[in-house]
């Protein structure tokens, strides 16, 4: 039988090789071409909005809006983004913007958004326009309602996207997660 002293002498490296080696981490999922990919999600966003009263009940508004955007379920884009949205909102005509969402790689997702004045319970509708890296050529479209929940008399908004629900394709010549990045 070996004593306790040889024992540890044996096992002593054993230990130290298994202490000092990287844990794996699984790689996150690359998007497929072609694949649909459905999603909901949350996003927070906080920023600024100028509005110019006009005549009697009519409004015109620019706002700038960033934030966190959180997408769940089995089959989606990615976990999270920082978003970040610009647009013009009219009581007449409605409200067009674009918006960033941004993923941990740096990669971006572009959108136009369209839909009614920007107001608590209005609905509106993104439509993807392209991307960068992995979200090159991607299409789709994702809608919500929006959900004011600071509006300060300075300009200075924050809010919530509730029911925000979409589906996007990417497009079969969709680069590598490498190339294209930050573009």
């Amino acid at each position: 039988m070996f004593s306790l002293r040889r024992r540890w002498m044996l096992l002593a490296p054993l230990l130290f090789a298994v202490g000092c080696t990287q844990p794996t981490q699984p790689s996150p999922a690359i998007p497929a071409a072609g694949e649909l990919y459905t999603f909901e999600g949350t996003w927070s966003a906080s920023g600024t909005r100028q509005t110019l009263n006009l005549a009697s009940n009519q409004r015109a508004s620019i706002f700038d809006l960033t934030g966190s955007l959180l997408l769940i379920g089995n089959h989606r884009l990615g976990v999270g983004f920082q978003a970040h949205a610009i647009g013009f909102t009219d009581s007449l005509t409605g409200m067009q913007g674009r918006c960033v969402w941004t993923d941990e790689r740096g990669d971006k997702v572009y959108s136009e958004l369209k839909g009614e004045f920007v107001a608590t319970g209005n609905r509106i509708v993104g439509t993807f326009s392209g991307g960068t890296g992995r979200y090159v050529g991607i299409t789709g479209e994702y809608s919500f309602q929006w959900l004011y929940v600071v509006e300060s008399e300075d300009g200075n908004v924050s809010g919530r996207a509730v029911d925000l629900k979409g589906s996007a394709r990417l497009n079969a010549t969709t680069t590598s997660p490498r190339e294209g990045r930050g573009q």
